[in-house]
């Protein structure tokens, strides 16, 4: 559908009746223009409380999953009634979807489990909670819409917790599900962040899924743009907390949004813009919070009157950095890596960045900290024999350093600019403890102390030039 139009708000975008409201009324003027699919975040803060409520069952703790359920109660029923003139179908709707999440914490609370599936099934609440929200307001407010569960649209693999589309089988989906909703003129108010198995088992997309769920859509639907809705300008040059004359950009390309993203920026899930780039999709990041900024808009390649170098620099400071080390010259250090990162991706962990040396082939790389008791345990597992007989040494964990990230497509051949990048870092007298470097010259990435993380961010972004201009 050439013409249609993917929007996603996210959970502040959502999180309160007034921002429901503002997120209704700018459905309704681009439905006034062309087709329009919607796709949902949780409220704000409503997945971090679900995922609360299923923890405190596994433990056993009824009183805290009882209060946190009555909480989710209240607090959607509150917006319903503020939004709604006729709230009674939506409250009807509400009580459903809470005793569904109740019935799944239910059985947590008497396995004393959480079994990945059932998770799931249950973290989709949120989303379906907001969907049925807004789309009974716009119909209420004449933009007829129908909330749409996307387990029905986005067929996924069944890694319950960090699925992947099956595109093929979702675009057939989006034919028979979400088309002819569009043509009868309703807007379509999709979940985010959930899907299932093309034998219908629930599952979920993974941190930031609402966003990919977004740009799956967008791409099985063929449509013609894509906005994502925030509560920022847009891509910014740093992180404004930390840099005060950090700058939105007014274009990026699809690789440095995704890199910017992976690297710590909160504006995109990492993911989002895979399924756009074979169709070339363009995205704007919006602000909803601000709708007279014209935000950033993301395309297939830069302008050819882009000046060459860095264009952004972020951070991330919840991370671990982990050492592996061969004890010995003799010992493959290269079937040792290649066992490591086998075990990374059977639990599921995220390599932020790499980086080897030569001689006793000893390697180090970046997780999460969040991701750090499951990747020691899957090395363990994987390298077992050969921490036993010390043909591997013991693993070393610093938690207590950070990631800086050096973005810009236009770096390819400047010469210098990495050393411009290490001196600004070493007149801070900050350590760098690790380097990586992709061939494709897009992002330089830096391990440094974490006390030193946020000077060496402003030291970068000051060097590259790329604050305010006058």
């Amino acid at each position: 559908m050439s013409d249609l139009i993917v929007m996603k708000f996210g959970g502040t975008s959502m999180g309160t009746a007034g921002r429901i409201r503002i997120a209704a009324e700018i459905t309704a003027a681009e439905r006034a223009k062309r087709p329009v699919a919607v796709v949902v975040s949780a409220m704000s803060k409503v997945t971090d409380m679900l995922l609360d409520t299923l923890r405190h069952a596994e433990g056993g703790d009824r009183a805290t999953m009882e209060r946190n359920i009555a909480a989710l109660r209240e607090r959607h029923e509150t917006v319903a009634n503020e939004l709604l003139r006729s709230p009674e179908e939506v409250l009807t709707g509400i009580a459903g979807l809470i005793a569904e999440f109740e019935r799944i914490s239910q059985g947590m609370l008497l396995l004393g489990d959480r079994p990945p599936r059932s998770v799931d099934e249950a973290m989709a609440i949120g989303e379906r909670l907001t969907a049925l929200i807004l789309a009974a307001y716009l119909t209420e407010t004449g933009t007829p819409a129908e909330a749409v569960n996307a387990a029905s649209v986005l067929v996924t693999d069944s890694v319950f917790g960090n699925a992947t589309p099956i595109m093929n089988l979702t675009r057939a989906k989006g034919v028979a599900v979400v088309a002819p909703l569009l043509a009868a003129g309703s807007v379509v108010v999709m979940t985010g962040f959930n899907g299932a198995t093309a034998d219908g088992k629930p599952t979920t997309l993974g941190r930031g899924g609402s966003d990919f769920s977004a740009s799956i859509l967008a791409s099985a639907m063929d449509a013609s743009e894509l906005w994502i809705w925030t509560d920022v300008d847009g891509i910014m040059t740093a992180d404004p907390r930390l840099v005060k004359d950090a700058r939105v950009l007014d274009e990026v390309t699809y690789a440095e949004a995704a890199e910017l993203a992976y690297n710590g920026a909160k504006v995109l899930h990492p993911r989002t813009l895979a399924p756009l780039v074979e169709k070339k999709i363009p995205v704007w990041s919006k602000n909803s919070f601000n709708l007279a900024a014209p935000g950033t808009h993301i395309v297939a390649a830069l302008r050819a009157d882009e000046p060459r170098g860095a264009r952004a620099v972020t951070s991330m400071a919840n991370v671990a950095l982990v050492s592996v080390e061969p004890a010995s010259a003799s010992i493959s250090g290269t079937r040792v890596m290649a066992r490591a990162l086998d075990a990374l991706d059977i639990v599921n962990a995220e390599v932020l960045t790499l980086s080897s040396s030569s001689y006793r082939q000893s390697f180090c790389f970046l997780v999460r900290k969040d991701e750090l008791p499951a990747v020691l345990k899957g090395l363990e597992e994987a390298l077992a024999l050969e921490l036993e007989h010390g043909y591997v040494k013991p693993f070393e964990i610093d938690e207590n350093v950070g990631l800086l990230a050096v973005v810009g497509e236009g770096m390819r051949g400047v010469a210098g600019l990495a050393g411009r990048v290490f001196t600004a870092v070493s007149r801070e007298g900050i350590s760098i403890i690790a380097i990586a470097q992709g061939s494709n010259e897009l992002t330089i990435n830096l391990v440094v102390s974490r006390d030193g993380l946020e000077r060496a961010v402003k030291a970068i972004h000051a060097e590259c030039g790329l604050g305010r201009r006058a």
